[in-house]
């Protein structure tokens, strides 16, 4: 078998903007250290998502350092600064309800709502805030950002592979966000991993990922179709789930980088 190398790094700054690829990042007990630190939410508080508003695509985040700024279709740009507002507010992110910072800036609300057509906040979510990963997956009770459900996720550059040969027009990664990409093994192999190393960084398999329509949305022109969803269903569904993918939480906490080795310690059954 060919050797497995960690090849991309992903961040998602803003849940459901762009994300942003890196050759290296610091390890945190939530996820990778800037990611999904953020959130727009509409005026109820409700998380906003690529899923009901495609247009989302169309913001690109970049950080310089500890700055962060987002650009829309390549015409404008915000800087993100930590300025926060002291009292915390409710968001509701899936079923989960979480304690947020809207940002300080009135300016930063309102350029995000002209671009979007309606009135929405960027929040953010601090680091010391609770979040806990679903119980039945968690090993040392862990913790996790404003993803949608874990801290970290991992596809095989072979796995795409596999499923472009399926479809009449390749899709990129993007389509997938994960946070890391490897090369080398089968298509799906990481369906099977318990644990494993990145580097010297040990990471744990916890469930498969169930995929949704944000799949079907171009991230570069924020069109929306029927695939890869469809034809993914045609072999990748188990029960009524679509899975690609696995999602991790981490056992130690330092650097990955790309290039980084991938050493399987133990696997388990991937009907889990």
């Amino acid at each position: 078998m060919s050797e497995l190398t960690l090849s991309e790094i992903w961040i998602y700054p803003i849940k459901s903007l762009g994300g942003i690829r890196l050759s290296e990042a610091r390890v945190l007990p939530k996820g990778l250290e800037f990611d999904r630190r953020w959130m727009l939410v509409d005026t109820d508080g409700g998380f906003l998502t690529q899923r009901v508003h495609p247009k989302m695509a169309l913001f690109k985040p970049a950080i310089d350092g500890q700055s962060l700024s987002v650009s829309f279709s390549g015409e404008s740009t915000i800087e993100i600064t930590d300025a926060l507002i002291e009292s915390p507010i409710k968001a509701t992110i899936w079923n989960d309800i979480v304690d947020v910072h809207p940002h300080a800036d009135p300016v930063v609300h309102e350029w995000f709502s002209q671009r979007l057509g309606f009135p929405c906040k960027l929040v953010a979510f601090p680091e010391e805030n609770e979040r806990p990963v679903d119980a039945d997956y968690s090993i040392n009770d862990e913790h996790v950002s404003l993803a949608d459900a874990y801290p970290f996720m991992i596809i095989g550059q072979r796995s795409l592979d596999m499923l472009n040969t399926k479809l009449k027009d390749a899709v990129p990664m993007n389509r997938f966000r994960p946070n890391f990409v490897f090369t080398g093994g089968e298509a799906h192999d990481e369906d099977s991993w318990r644990e494993f190393t990145i580097g010297s960084n040990r990471f744990a398999g916890v469930k498969l990922c169930a995929r949704c329509v944000l799949t079907t949305v171009n991230q570069d022109t924020a069109e929306k179709g029927t695939e890869p969803l469809y034809t993914m269903s045609t072999y990748r569904k188990v029960g009524n789930k679509v899975l690609f993918g696995q999602n991790l939480v981490a056992l130690d906490f330092g650097t990955v980088k790309v290039g980084d080795t991938i050493s399987v310690i133990s696997k388990t059954p991937a009907s889990r």
